[in-house]
């Protein structure tokens, strides 16, 4: 067993997406308490249907072999575990051979990691371990900022205003401790090459990615002043071309903490003051439009933890009756850059070759899946959690929510972007599609965003072959239009018979909802969002404001609801009355979850003002969100209960009584067969494999639902609906 050295209490220090020596502050607490044990813990099992994708993963670990020899220079190098199981039994192994007493840690705020790191700490205390938590990643916690009422904000611009007047700045960053007190003797670690983090057939595509990226804590703080001396300057005339680096590039190194968002906010006001003492506007409109960025961040985590089902189920309750096109084939085609819009097309072959899409990009390209081919947003998502760099749950789902129209402040509902209209926006010029579409590289500027329509001499002197080499467009703008405007008429329809079902009793919704502005079209000017209490003003709680505040799971099937996240379930009892409708046979897709940065990703370009729609007269449509297998419902929209800890969101499972096909179907993946590059066929294969075990235990659809096709385009004959005439355009 290893000893502490000298006196003082040993304490371990869990790294997870922290991985940095600056502004850390449960390292710092832990250094200032005795010897230290830094640990990462690598657990597969935990992560479930969100497995972090191949680039991801070769930047976690390399990001982890950096963090360890500076770690070790200090005195007390990282201990590298890999779980067969569970986190909690392997810090329960390094506390039997350290003698540690305490466990330091910063917050997350995710579904998955926060009820494993509720698990965690109730596991810990148990054996007599205190745990200690720190805000290692947000300016403020989300417990802190609330409306005048005591509700989670739900809109971006009042959560945003908010922020920014609060009382007090955010804490400043941390200085790095100077030196570590160790461990005395060894503890069993493996190496972070050992943790298996990469496979031999991925090497040869991931190193290609070093010559673009550096992972690790000092080299982001490179990254740091080389975008503050270089695109900051110019950062709001800039900030939407695409081709060229024109952002500041720093989204995988604050996803994986080897950034502090305290530091680059620091960062950014010096260069503020600065520039508000010499009077310049320019510099005064950089800083506005770049700490927008980085409110969407602290957004994102607010939605996920006072809203912890939205990385399944949309904010807005009405979007539960949207009829989403299940089309693999439409599918497949947007992610392989084969659509027949040259700045989408472009958009996705870099993602695939790179796993990075400037932010204006991501928006142009998700628009197109979720309003030009109508595929349910978790779609979108899950493919983008697997293949960008920068991947981040608690973006992504603010991303895709936003551009689907599932926000209060979203996309309208009935907008669409024309591509065409789009790329001469972003990419004036062309040359960004000429890089990625080689195809196209001899077009004139005047046809690279639509070749549709250049002449046939055009098109030969190009040596384009629309058809051949380049596809044409897979839904013209006009038909794509009709339908959605159809599917939107089809929704509210839909609503209204679950009005008159909620009306007679014959269904259950999910809890309290609030009526707010709609997102567009005369139809549906009025919306449902789910309401949360964060604080209530006649009450005081206990808490301090810098304790983690965890979902509260006091009933087994509260309990069982949360752990279905982990993918380590059991059927949840429950009674689920029959549905009136006939159920389908079982839809050929993996179920998934689903995960910007994936569209407002932070730091990679401002995303434009969002404007609450003007309130109308039309009533609210009470309703009962089931447009998703979700896995974290919330029971009275999430509010909050009270406990010894304070104020927190309670976890429960639905107790819907609608069909539950319609709602399971939407949110479950295709399986991606055709892909090739660096040994990603296996593990979406694993991941799926493991997708299907959970679905055979999960207590929101049939087990048949969730099983993978044997046929090709199996999905049309489930939906018990005739196809469409542009269903079949390809």
């Amino acid at each position: 067993m290893a000893a502490a050295a000298g006196t003082g209490a040993c304490s371990i220090v869990w790294f997870r997406r922290d991985l940095r020596l600056e502004d850390n502050p449960a390292l710092v607490a832990a250094a200032r308490v005795g010897s230290v044990i830094p640990v990462f813990i690598w657990c597969p099992a935990e992560d479930g249907q969100f497995h972090p994708g191949r680039v991801s993963r070769w930047w976690l670990k390399q990001s982890l072999m950096h963090l360890h020899a500076s770690l070790t220079n200090l005195g007390s190098p990282l201990i590298m575990r890999k779980a067969p199981h569970n986190t909690l039994s392997v810090l329960l192994d390094i506390v039997e051979a350290t003698g540690a007493t305490q466990v330091f840690l910063n917050h997350l705020y995710d579904p998955v990691s926060l009820v494993r790191d509720h698990s965690v700490k109730q596991g810990l205390a148990e054996h007599g371990i205190s745990v200690h938590t720190s805000n290692g990643d947000l300016l403020n916690e989300p417990w802190e900022v609330y409306d005048d009422e005591g509700q989670a904000f739900t809109t971006f611009n009042a959560y945003w205003q908010k922020c920014l007047n609060m009382p007090f700045e955010p804490e400043a960053p941390h200085l790095p401790p100077r030196r570590l007190t160790g461990p005395i003797g060894k503890i069993l670690s493996c190496s972070a090459e050992e943790l298996g983090l990469e496979d031999s057939s991925e090497k040869r595509s991931n190193a290609l990615l070093a010559r673009a990226w550096h992972p690790g804590w000092s080299y982001a703080n490179k990254s740091l002043d080389a975008f503050l001396h270089g695109p900051f300057l110019e950062y709001a005339a800039d900030w939407q071309k695409v081709d060229g680096v024109t952002t500041s590039l720093l989204s995988p190194h604050l996803h994986f903490g080897e950034l502090s968002v305290r530091k680059l906010f620091y960062e950014v006001r010096t260069k503020q003051v600065a520039w508000t003492r010499e009077g310049s506007a320019v510099g005064e409109r950089n800083v506005t439009f770049f700490l927008r960025s980085i409110g969407f961040r602290e957004y994102s985590r607010y939605l996920s933890f006072h809203f912890p089902f939205t990385h399944e189920r949309s904010l807005l309750a009405n979007l539960k009756s949207f009829p989403w096109h299940l089309d693999e084939g439409y599918f497949k085609a947007w992610r392989q850059g084969r659509t027949g819009y040259p700045l989408v097309d472009a958009g996705m072959r870099e993602l695939w070759a790179t796993g990075w899409l400037h932010n204006r990009i991501r928006v142009v390209v998700s628009s197109f899946c979720v309003k030009f081919l109508q595929l349910p947003w978790r779609w979108g998502m899950k493919y983008f959690w697997d293949t960008l760099l920068d991947a981040d749950l608690e973006c992504d789902v603010l991303g895709w929510q936003y551009i689907s129209g599932s926000l209060p402040d979203g996309h309208e509902l009935d907008r669409m972007d024309n591509p065409q209209v789009e790329g001469y926006r972003f990419d004036p010029n062309g040359e960004y599609v000429r890089r990625w579409l080689p195809e196209l590289s001899r077009l004139p500027i005047e046809w690279i965003h639509h070749p549709w329509d250049a002449p046939l001499s055009a098109l030969r002197a190009a040596g384009v072959e629309l058809g051949t080499n380049y596809p044409r467009p897979i839904v013209e703008i006009g038909v794509a239009r009709e339908r959605l405007q159809a599917s939107l008429t089809e929704m509210w329809e839909r609503e209204t018979v679950l009005k008159a079902a909620l009306a007679n009793g014959l269904e259950e919704g999910l809890g309290e909802t609030t009526e707010v502005p709609g997102t567009g079209g005369p139809s549906h000017e009025r919306m449902d969002v789910h309401r949360v209490v964060v604080r209530q003003l006649s009450s005081h709680s206990g808490s301090s404001h810098i304790d983690q505040l965890v979902p509260d799971l006091p009933t087994k099937s509260q309990r069982q609801a949360a752990a279905s996240i982990l993918h380590q379930s059991t059927p949840i009892e429950e009674d689920i009355v029959e549905a009136t409708a006939t159920m389908p046979p079982p839809v050929p897709y993996a179920s998934a979850g689903t995960s910007m940065v994936g569209i407002t990703n932070p730091c990679e370009g401002h995303v434009p003002d969002i404007v609450a729609r003007p309130e109308t007269g039309q009533a609210a449509v009470p309703s009962l969100d089931l447009d998703l297998n979700s896995t974290a419902e919330s029971v009275g929209a999430g509010v909050h209960a009270e406990s010894e800890s304070g104020a927190v969101p309670v976890w429960s499972p639905s107790v819907s009584g609608q069909s539950q096909h319609q709602a399971s179907a939407e949110c479950l993946v295709p399986k991606v067969a055709d892909v090739q590059q660096g040994g990603l066929t296996r593990r979406l294969t694993q991941s799926i494999l493991r997708v299907n075990q959970v679905a055979m235990t999960s207590n929101k659809a049939g087990e048949d639902d969730m099983f993978i096709p044997k046929q090709e385009g199996i999905w049309k004959r489930t939906l018990k609906r005739p196809a469409r005439q542009d269903d079949m355009a390809k």
